[in-house]
């Protein structure tokens, strides 16, 4: 097949370049910078905020792989809407006019807004997103299940949960940085549904090869959830230390959590919420679909690549 990729050279987006070449695909890579992947991928340059995809980037394409986004917390509102909304609807116009069989997009599961209680959420389970990242991606979603629901190009929503994997940048290096300079052991409260990118990377080339018809939108993460604590356990055991000790009290962790609310920007009670907050979501109805299942868990990954890293958390 021939595939294009917006993002290539993104945390996930280089990783499902190497697959798809790998398993003798024809690719077109697009990034902001242009530049190479390593193993001699040479990307495009195109900046996606500013102009559309030329048009003989297109010729042949059987999938596009939108993964291109505004993703880090201090953008302004008006940047997460020009590129995660209105490129991301400006490019599948392009694609279907263009003959594109597949346009497959890279959502969050941001999009379905804060939980409204601690059960695993199904896709229908959503409420109003409360950031501009969130805001976006729910609005080209919207954008594209109105546009394309009756039309010939088959479209995949993918809303992935936290993706961990090695050299990344997020919270999980953050806090496995942390674990190195001796963090102590975090309580025992919350969990998030999380995923490795080499099973979201599985399900990206499954979804083009398998190009459902109208539009689908799925939930993308293990079975399981995360805690702060139990990631914490795992870090260390690949680090090779012991456990740690658990001697900063809870209100001591409301308090650090506020100096990082203070330091990054955010409002308060957001770090909080991202270490002990419950986040957690169902893949069955992509397993029902698909037959695809995660076959990683983040200790494999930890101890296979003693390197972490993620977004979103």
């Amino acid at each position: 097949m021939k595939c294009l990729v917006s993002g290539a050279t993104g945390f996930i987006g280089r990783q499902l370049c190497q697959q798809l070449v790998a398993r003798g695909d024809t690719l077109i890579a697009l990034s902001h910078g242009g530049g190479e992947l390593s193993g001699g991928i040479s990307t495009h340059a195109v900046d996606l905020a500013e102009t559309s995809i030329p048009d003989e980037y297109l010729v042949g394409v059987d999938v596009v792989y939108h993964l291109a986004g505004v993703a880090h917390q201090h953008a302004e509102p008006a940047a997460y809407q020009q590129l995660n909304h209105q490129a991301t609807e400006s490019i599948a116009q392009q694609a279907a006019a263009a003959g594109v069989r597949c346009f497959i997009f890279l959502s969050s599961v941001k999009a379905m807004g804060p939980a409204s209680s601690t059960a695993a959420r199904a896709e229908s389970e959503c409420t109003i997103p409360d950031d501009p990242y969130g805001a976006s991606k729910w609005s080209a979603e919207c954008a594209l299940r109105e546009q394309f629901a009756g039309g010939d190009m088959s479209v995949v929503i993918v809303r992935p949960a936290l993706v961990y994997g090695d050299q990344a940048k997020g919270n999980l290096r953050l806090l496995a940085r942390a674990v190195r300079w001796g963090l102590p052991r975090p309580p025992a409260q919350g969990a998030r549904s999380m995923l490795a990118l080499p099973d979201l990377v599985a399900l990206l080339c499954l979804l083009g090869d398998r190009q459902p018809p109208g539009v689908s939108t799925w939930i993308a993460c293990e079975h399981d959830g995360y805690s702060t604590r139990t990631v914490y356990d795992l870090l260390r055991g690949a680090a090779g230390k012991g456990s740690g000790s658990d001697w900063l009290p809870l209100w001591g962790w409301r308090m650090l959590a506020r100096v990082l609310d203070w330091l990054s920007r955010q409002s308060r009670g957001s770090s909080y919420e991202k270490l002990f907050g419950t986040e957690l979501y169902s893949n069955q109805a992509l397993q029902t679909a698909t037959g695809w299942a995660p076959q990683y868990k983040l200790k494999q990954v930890l101890f296979s690549d003693a390197s972490v890293g993620g977004k979103q958390i």
